[in-house]
């Protein structure tokens, strides 16, 4: 088994799926639906929310998805009393577009840094097929 990355190692679903007023993630349906000891999963739906006019996959709600669970991770491997993070980079790559259903991404991160995290995201479809992949890189930041 993997080493349990979490700064709060008691953490739930739970937890991450409380109500976010006004958030970006609420907006779009993403859930939070696995916390392994070094990966993150969610999903969103493949709805008029996150469709382009053509009827697919927006690949700007990719991203969204992406970046909602690398930062999320990100910021669940730090001492939030200290330290937080923010985004500085993210990149997608879309291979395959999705109609309807639900895509489902998972977060992991390939380096955890005292100043800078880099996480790769994969996005599939109902099927298991291969969406998207992205990295997400952070700053981890001190709190004044």
């Amino acid at each position: 088994m993997s080493e349990i990355i979490w700064h709060n190692k008691q953490l739930t679903l739970d937890d991450l799926n409380q109500p976010r007023e006004g958030g970006l993630a609420g907006h779009v349906g993403i859930v939070f639906t696995k916390l392994g000891p070094d990966f993150l999963e969610g999903t969103m739906p493949v709805d008029h929310r996150t469709k382009q006019p053509a009827g697919l996959l927006h690949g700007g709600a990719s991203v969204v998805l992406a970046e909602t669970l690398g930062s999320v991770g990100a910021y669940l491997t730090v001492d939030t009393k200290n330290h937080s993070v923010v985004g500085l980079e993210v990149n997608a790559n879309h291979v395959r577009s999705a109609r309807s259903g639900h895509v489902t991404g998972i977060a992991r991160p390939l380096h955890r840094g005292r100043s800078t995290q880099v996480w790769d995201i994969r996005i599939t479809d109902m099927e298991g097929k291969l969406v998207c992949i992205s990295r997400l890189t952070v700053a981890v930041t001190t709190r004044k």
